[in-house]
């Protein structure tokens, strides 16, 4: 028998034996049985649910799949492997790799880079404004609603409010959409379920539409009235019952409490409301937040509306840790997108897509769009419900793994629970006040400055930001095409996507050695998957001659304020090798500016991490002020470059323009939508063509563009996963997918049924996104 941890721990106080100890609590043993040996870990947390299989690995090496029991708190391996006989260690492995210990052998040749201390800006909206808040709830029914999302299914239509008291006159309305979290769990057993609605006894809901508390106050004390609303149905169902994974569930359910509001408002409907609204709220300001799968919801929201005779005036939309199935852009609509470094969720962070397909969808774009990487926050935390020791029901820490050095609950850059919730907080109020209330003194905290405010305390927010297209001057934005030229010892290709996943583009795929969860730009849609995904330059130098020249197609920009890029360290370029490039302008008179781009910002320095889903590849803001240039005529500036400053590196560029930043406004509702509609084909014995039709909601004065993709699914399909780019002419009211169909011979039992999805649109938005491609047998 092999010594336990704790008789470990009293050989090594003994002075008897020198052990390594496993990490914190969990204890281990091997025992002797016949044939070969029983190894057991106790863990002190339940193990994470994955779909990977647990193993047990012996001194780093995996020994083979663990039993695990019910509680998840107990693995056991029976093995005649001998190294088993000598185990200094026991720990979980996953697909044949123990994380935490690949993390700590790396620990020792990482060291994060120093950050510079952002300056904090005095208005804070983490600190309550001059209204006392009063907070009530309605509850309508626990099936209330049917949901065309979920085929029909009931739904809630419960809520929290939050309301300014002593506030006159009709207030900025904020809704607030949670995410999919467990929608049931028992009081007495402590386990939850999500497979039931309403909750069959003796459970009782999980209320997570309550853990926003800390912004719904913030904003109901500035003269906000927030409504929280309880999405545990859409929870329940989304998995078996949706196409889209309840994204249009949940836009549902936030229409119809608008509507709700909307009647209520006005002195009609439900009495209960009409106490809560009537003469309070303006419905021609409003914003939405949505957290998680709430994010694509709320987003979905936007869509309905805007496709709406009569639209609400929906002016702000704020996706929280989101996820985006269906990529559907959002240009028109301020937006800001949040996204946590250890999210343990959402790990891809694919709502970096709201950002990235929305920057130039749409000429002449009114709004402006930010994204923020907020360092050492998880998916969960966000939200109180979720947060273990605040939260009602169970909850859990979605960054599993205690010991990794960035994101674990024991690494000093991880933030705190209540850390965390503060500074989400913060930006959440400080958004919507920045659009519906107009308070510009808050844009710093959202366009790339990195101002931060004190109740944000220790937080590190990277932001990325784009002005409204009247506000700016693009020079180079690398979408497909590049006006720039490479020379000296250096490289420059445009790239999209990744892992060649987007043949039909015409270009390279960007990153060579990152997974998916490492790209957020790049990380690839679940209905999407093979869509185009942010085209921009890969610019690497051999030496410092290596240089990228773009000559500006627009010479006066004395009205700018910045001269912006986003940038991102190549992966291929270690960590720990010096990179610098020397940004330089060139006006008309061949009189020149060059500053070294390492002093503007960090984002040539690489991103905290040891293993995937760490570090990220993330474009970050680097921002010039040009009010500190001397000696340049800003009404006559020819040329902009950047040029090799260390001995050799790579790097990723995008969006190179000069900005003066502003808020805008909305005008998505004023775009039209593209739908992809149902057909029905005969199967054939030969190959044929099935044509799936789009239109457009109205005629566009502009080409429309949209990326489709049939998808693949069941035994013997008969179609293959196919994606293309389909452009819509001016003037015109529709278009064409063509996907081939493989006949055949073999009697069928039933049709086959294929979705075809709709997103990424430039000059249009999606109104419906989803179709079936149905195929009957004719054997």
């Amino acid at each position: 028998m092999r010594l336990s941890r704790a008789t470990a721990i009293l050989a090594v106080v003994t002075g008897l034996l020198a052990l390594p100890l496993p990490a914190a609590a969990d204890t281990w043993s091997v025992v002797e049985v016949d044939g070969g040996y029983k190894i057991t870990l106790t863990l002190d947390e339940p193990l994470p649910v994955r779909n990977a299989v647990p193993e047990l690995a012996v001194d780093g090496e995996s020994l083979g799949y663990a039993t695990e029991s019910a509680d998840g708190h107990t693995l056991t391996l029976l093995t005649d492997d001998p190294r088993a006989a000598g185990a200094q260690s026991v720990e979980v492995a996953w697909n044949g790799v123990v994380e935490s210990a690949a993390q700590a052998r790396s620990r020792a040749v990482y060291t994060p880079p120093a950050e510079p201390q952002p300056s904090t800006i005095p208005t804070d909206p983490g600190v309550p404004g001059p209204f006392p808040v009063t907070e009530t709830d309605y509850d309508l029914g626990s099936q209330a609603i049917a949901l065309e999302g979920l085929g029909g299914r009931l739904g809630e239509l419960k809520a929290r409010v939050y309301a300014p008291s002593g506030a006159t006159g009709r207030r900025p309305l904020v809704l607030f959409l949670h995410g999919r979290h467990s929608a049931c769990y028992d009081a007495a057993t402590r386990r939850t379920s999500n497979n039931a609605w309403p909750c069959p006894a003796p459970q009782i809901p999980i209320d997570s539409y309550t853990g926003y508390k800390g912004p719904a106050d913030a904003l109901a004390s500035h003269g906000y009235v927030v409504v929280s609303v309880s999405a545990n149905a859409v929870n329940a169902f989304d998995a078996n019952f949706s196409e889209d994974r309840g994204a249009l569930a949940r836009g549902e359910v936030v229409m119809r409490h608008l509507d709700l509001i909307n009647e209520a408002e006005k002195g009609k409907g439900d009495p209960r409301l009409v106490s809560l609204f009537a003469g309070r709220v303006d419905l021609d300001n409003v914003g939405l937040m949505g957290h998680s799968r709430g994010g694509e919801g709320v987003a979905k929201a936007v869509l309905m509306n805007a496709g709406r005779a009569r639209p609400y005036g929906i002016r702000a939309v704020l996706p929280l840790a989101p996820t985006d199935f269906a990529r559907a852009s959002l240009p028109g609509i301020p937006t800001l997108t949040i996204l946590p470094y250890c999210d343990g969720d959402v790990s891809n962070q694919q709502g970096q897509h709201f950002y990235d397909d929305s920057l130039y969808a749409v000429p002449g774009d009114t709004a402006f769009r930010s994204v923020q990487m907020v360092m050492g926050t998880d998916h969960n935390f966000f939200n109180t419900e979720w947060t273990p020791g605040v939260a009602t029901a169970p909850a859990s820490d979605d960054w599993s793994n205690n010991n990794d050095p960035v994101c674990g609950n024991r690494a000093p850059s991880r933030l705190s629970a209540s850390e965390q919730y503060a500074v989400g907080t913060a930006l959440m109020a400080g958004f919507f006040r920045l659009v519906q209330g107009q308070e510009t003194a808050l844009l710093p905290l959202f366009d790339g400055s990195n101002k931060t405010v004190a109740s944000a305390g220790r937080a590190v927010v990277y932001s990325v930001a784009q002005a409204p297209a009247s506000s700016r001057i693009d020079v180079d934005t690398f979408s497909g095409s590049t006006i720039s030229t490479v020379s000296g010892g250096a490289t420059g290709v445009v790239c999209a996507s990744m892992l060649d996943r987007s043949p039909q583009s015409g270009l390279p795929s960007c990153a060579t050695r990152l997974t998916t969860s490492q790209a957020p730009s790049w990380t690839p849609a679940t209905y999407l998957p093979n869509a185009t995904a942010t085209s921009l330059m890969r610019f690497a130098w051999t030496d410092t001659t290596g240089k990228l020249t773009v000559t500006l197609p627009e010479r006066n920009i004395s009205k700018a304020e910045y001269l912006t890029f986003r940038v991102a360290r190549d992966e291929t370029i270690p960590a720990a090798q010096p990179l610098d490039l020397t940004l330089t302008l060139v006006d008309g008179r061949d009189r020149s500016v060059s500053v070294p781009v390492s002093s503007l910002s960090t984002a040539l320095e690489a991103l905290p991490g040891l293993a995937s889903p760490l570090p990220k590849t993330w474009l970050r803001t680097v921002r010039l002020p040009l009010s500190g240039l001397s000696g340049l005529d800003k009404k006559d500036v020819k040329e902009v470059s950047l040029t090799g400053a260390s001995p050799a590196g790579g790097v990723y560029l995008a969006d190179l323009s000069f900005t003066r930043y502003r808020v805008g406004e909305e005008t998505i509702a004023t775009l039209p939508q593209v739908a992809v509609g149902d057909v029905t084909v005969v199967e054939g014995n030969e190959t044929s063509t099935a044509v799936i039709p789009l239109t457009l909601s109205r005629v566009s004065d502009r080409p429309v563009t949209v990326s489709v993709q049939a998808l693949q699914s069941g035994t013997n399909p008969v179609i293959t996963s196919l994606a293309a780019s389909v452009t819509i002419p001016a003037g015109s009211t529709g278009g064409t997918f063509t996907v081939p169909v493989t006949g055949n011979t073999v009697k069928a039992t039933a049709a086959q049924s294929y979705q075809v999805v709709a997103g990424v649109s430039a000059g249009a938005t999606i109104g419906d996104g989803f179709a079936r491609l149905v195929v009957t047998d004719d054997d």
